[in-house]
């Protein structure tokens, strides 16, 4: 596909102006840019949805497209499993003429109905005929349905689910040019991984729209930013597109800094001899030099808030444990047996598909439902803040976006608010909003934003990633990071799950399984079970100690990870304080030095030469201080991102 010379405009603003983009096969692409930058309208436009103002989209003959949106669509009036079968609406026809043909065969013998009926069927075969059913199956498993709901009527399916028997049934039409809008919104991690690794390998061309770090660094080859009415490529996946942008961001600052230089010349040329008619033809000459200048375009400097939590009370050794814990509803049983046990300062991501019981035993981690049976003990001094996700739900709708949360926030965090709303995308006028015309997502935001500023050293969170952009959920998992209490967290953001986690806590089949370390630890502590369980993380034997499912090498080298991850908590820890010792003493030698500077600036202090050469000395060797003291915070920094 080609597109030339596009514009489109929307609402009187210009979305595209002039942009030429060509898409080649087996390309696999990531479309990034702020909120509202037209990443959406530019896939809708790509798909046939929407029509450019000017200009020409050109497809190459034979090519046939598949578009999934964000949201939206929804399936009647059949079983799950046939209405994905629709998907092969040709080989369902073929297959329909192979049977009339059978009967017409049987009944009349007749040679031409033979050869037309061994002709449909090779064709039936190579395209797949035979396997479709099996085909179906695997796409459906890998999205996370049961065998049993295969059977199900489609509209039983919830709005989440609906999206994915689009996805599945996009996926086995197999188009040449695929374009998914946030695929990855309604996945939980385990469906995700498997779309990753389906879209790696699938033969044709992608472009997709994805707040999933992780899954654009695993798919797409190749990013694509809109900014501007612009397209700007960069080869690579986002890690890469982050690294290079910066650098051409950089660069153009820089060409833009000269630019400004020259043309400021020229102007301050025209306005000094505009008048005066001996330079007549010189001034004509630089206004038209100026008329020619092409402006430098350079996209704006990105935010970046750092949110820092309120420093928590203390609590004892362990936030919280359950024991024996059971949980359902009606006659349906959730969860059986639990004990699980929660130290304090552990980050613990709670993993599993969905419908697994990862919202149930939040809440029950969270008190606001009690278990049929079992213990939820609190551990001292426990202070616990729970978001839901329906959290949203209980915002005062006549309020607008600052008072509320103005009217949520401890004393000593009201002047920060407005730097906390910025870092969860609410800027400018969106602040004078009233809760009550706000989105879903703007709603969930908000909620997420006020639940993070009371101090709490048990945080329980329930999806804090959904409806945040990438930028929006680095700023959260940076401050997530520095946070000196206890996390227990689901996400479907495998980045953002991978760069948190200290323990998973896998939960399904009733139950839970604990695995130290990450959710690539997880993965791997999974693999090398091999065919011992695929639905425990671990099997424990106490016959002799031994672990079974596990090669002895299998479970020094778990340990091993563990130990190396316990020591890099520790470094973390002590990198934290260090880097609070070091920003209090900058702090304290920078108001040092400013009022030894009003002192200085006093022409009284010159009559007097010692104290003079005191203020002189004491104020050089503050200046090598705190130079000395923003070295060592620049390295500390940088340890934390290496």
């Amino acid at each position: 596909m080609q597109l030339k010379n596009i514009i489109k405009d929307f609402s009187g603003r210009k979305i595209f102006a002039d942009i030429n983009w060509h898409i080649r096969m087996g390309d696999r692409i990531g479309l990034c840019g702020e909120n509202g930058a037209g990443k959406t309208t530019l896939l809708k436009m790509l798909g046939g949805q929407v029509s450019a103002d000017a200009g020409e989209v050109q497809v190459a003959r034979g090519t046939t497209i598949g578009y999934l949106p964000q949201d939206g669509l929804t399936y009647q009036g059949r079983s799950l499993f046939e209405e994905v079968r629709t998907a092969f609406a040709d080989l369902l026809e073929m297959e329909q003429d192979l049977g009339q043909l059978e009967e017409r065969i049987a009944r009349d013998h007749d040679k031409r109905d033979m050869d037309r009926y061994a002709a449909i069927q090779e064709s039936f075969r190579q395209r797949g005929g035979y396997t479709m059913e099996t085909e179906i199956g695997k796409v459906l498993r890998g999205l996370g349905f049961a065998e049993s709901d295969w059977e199900r009527p489609s509209e039983h399916f919830s709005g989440g689910w609906q999206m994915r028997i689009a996805l599945a049934r996009l996926l086995l039409q197999r188009p040449n040019l695929l374009l998914l809008d946030e695929p990855t919104n309604h996945l939980d991690l385990p469906a995700r991984d498997w779309l990753e690794g389906y879209l790696s390998s699938y033969p044709f061309s992608v472009v997709l729209v994805s707040h999933d770090r992780f899954f654009l660094d695993q798919v797409v080859k190749r990013i694509v930013e809109v900014w501007n009415g612009g397209l700007t490529e960069y080869p690579g996946n986002y890690s890469k597109y982050l690294d290079e942008r910066q650098r051409r961001v950089a660069a153009l600052r820089d060409a833009k800094q000269r630019q400004d230089d020259e043309v400021a010349k020229i102007e301050a040329f025209i306005s000094r001899f505009r008048y005066q008619a001996n330079k007549a033809s010189q001034v004509q000459s630089r206004i038209k030099q100026l008329e020619k200048v092409e402006r430098i375009e350079v996209p704006p400097l990105r935010k970046k808030i750092a949110f820092k939590f309120p420093d928590p009370p203390k609590g004892g050794r362990v936030a919280m444990e359950l024991e024996q814990v059971e949980q359902g509803y009606g006659e349906l049983s959730v969860l059986r047996q639990v004990d699980l046990s929660i130290e304090k300062g552990e980050r613990i991501a709670l993993v599993g598909a969905n419908g697994a019981g990862k919202s149930t035993l939040m809440r029950l981690l969270a008190g606001v439902e009690a278990p049929r049976a079992g213990l939820r003990k609190e551990g001292h001094n426990l202070d616990l803040a729970y978001f839901a996700q329906d959290q949203a739900q209980v915002l005062n709708p006549q309020r607008t976006v600052l008072e509320e949360i103005t009217a949520a926030a401890p004393f000593d965090m009201v002047p920060r608010v407005r730097d906390i709303l910025g870092s969860f995308l609410f800027s400018g006028d969106d602040v004078h909003k009233r809760v009550s015309v706000l989105s879903g997502g703007e709603r969930n935001r908000l909620a997420l934003a006020i639940l993070l500023l009371r101090p709490a050293n048990l945080l329980l969170l329930d999806e804090p990633t959904n409806h945040l952009d990438l930028a929006s959920k680095e700023v959260l998992l940076h401050s997530l990071k520095s946070y000196r209490g206890t996390l227990v967290f689901v996400s479907h953001d495998r980045y953002f799950v991978d760069a948190l986690a200290t323990r998973v806590v896998e939960v399904g089949n009733g139950g839970v399984e604990s695995c130290p370390g990450n959710y690539e630890d997880f993965l791997r502590a999974k693999a090398a079970q091999g065919d011992a369980s695929h639905s425990d993380l671990r099997v424990e034997h106490k016959e002799q100690g031994a672990e079974v499912g596990a090669a002895p090498q299998d479970k020094d080298e778990r340990r091993r990870s563990h130990a190396e991850r316990k020591e890099a908590q520790k470094q973390e820890k002590r990198r934290q304080k260090e880097l609070e010792e070091v920003e209090g003493a900058i702090e304290n030698s920078e108001a040092e030095l400013e009022e030894l500077e009003r002192t200085m600036a006093d022409p009284g202090l010159y009559q007097d030469p010692d104290r003079w050469r005191q203020a002189s000395s004491r104020h050089n060797e503050l200046k090598d201080e705190i130079a000395v003291l923003y070295e060592r915070w620049e390295s500390l920094q940088q340890a934390e991102s290496a």
